[in-house]
């Protein structure tokens, strides 16, 4: 996927996140994100567009040294939530779109430049809080699968190797993930010094297959809606499970 097309993503992640939120009681639970009521998600997503626009719109390279409440200003009153995260959603798309190629700014993770970083970041972070909303009000929709092939990538390739930050385990393991709708591959190998990704095909301790929509929320560790069939070390994908989750930090 290109810097348009994330952008595009984007954009229908947060009109998606931001229906769905609005049919909902914001104080109902948010399954997929414990402790967190519909309000959370609203508010924490809404926070991370306003973050991620200072960065691109400010051509930011200094860390923002900040809590979202802080950054934020103050979260607004319910009545005048849904339409806060839609101003911040608006600014984010127009400053991406608006943002010069050769952009110089503040990124954590590897990317072809900042502004393909900043794009990418935030269609998936997005899109998987779209997910959220929707599981609190159980009526999940899947994911195109370029999207998702996409997501999957940059979850194997781009956070989870990041040093010091990744699942480790105390004996070599690895795990296959293999869409059956699209030829992607990808084996992550864990040891105790963390992880590394290759876009390989290969032989591996466990193997997940599915849709490329299906295996998006897996690695994610969301539910998901059709089937992921999981074979091999059973202890390598309950570590998954227990050990692969991003958070605001």
């Amino acid at each position: 996927m290109d810097i348009d097309s994330h952008i595009a993503a984007l954009r229908l992640a947060g009109s998606r996140l931001s229906y769905v939120a609005a049919a909902a009681d914001l104080d109902a639970d948010v399954p997929s994100c414990p402790g967190w009521t519909m309000r959370d998600l609203v508010r924490h997503v809404g926070g991370i567009h306003r973050w991620a626009t200072r960065y691109v719109g400010e051509a930011r390279v200094e860390v923002i040294d900040e809590d979202l409440d802080e950054l934020v200003g103050g979260w607004p009153p319910d009545q005048e939530l849904l339409a806060w995260f839609a101003k911040g959603h608006r600014k984010l798309v127009a400053t991406l779109a608006g943002a010069p190629a050769e952009l110089e700014c503040f990124t954590f993770l590897e990317a072809p430049s900042p502004l393909a970083m900043w794009a990418r970041r935030q269609a998936h972070e997005t899109s998987i809080h779209r997910l959220d909303a929707e599981l609190a009000c159980a009526a999940t929709t899947g994911f195109a699968a370029e999207l998702a092939v996409d997501g999957i990538d940059e979850l194997l390739t781009a956070f989870i190797t990041r040093p010091g930050r990744g699942p480790r385990a105390d004996l070599p393991t690895s795990l296959a993930v293999m869409p059956t709708d699209d030829g992607a591959r990808w084996i992550v190998r864990f040891d105790a010094d963390g992880c590394r990704t290759e876009r390989v095909a290969a032989d591996a301790d466990a193997t997940v297959s599915g849709s490329a929509s299906d295996l998006y929320m897996w690695v994610w560790n969301r539910p998901s809606i059709g089937e992921v069939v999981a074979t091999g070390n059973a202890s390598v994908l309950e570590s998954w499970r227990d050990t692969v989750h991003i958070r605001w930090g």
